[in-house]
């Protein structure tokens, strides 16, 4: 393989790589806003907001999953959703 290939193929594994945390951390974040809402509010988000925050996790999601297949971010979303449901 020559060097500028590699480079190439270098290259594109950093870009996935940084699509994916990028995922992960725009779902933490938005995790981290619904909670700290519901602590202020003393109450769950309003509605629009979490079906907005839905759309966006799974927009980063299906980002996500593209970039790196496989991974355990749709799991651990799914796992958020059980654990605010309860």
């Amino acid at each position: 393989m020559s060097d500028e290939l590699m480079k190439e193929n270098d290259l594109a594994e950093l870009l996935r790589d940084l699509v994916w945390l990028n995922a992960v951390i725009a779902t933490e974040l938005i995790q981290i806003t619904e909670n700290s809402s519901a602590i202020l509010r003393k109450s769950p988000p309003p509605d629009s907001c979490l079906r907005d925050h839905q759309v966006l996790r799974e927009t980063a999601l299906l980002m996500a999953t593209r970039a790196r297949p496989g991974t355990a971010l749709a799991d651990h979303l799914t796992k958020h959703q059980r654990d605010d449901a309860s």
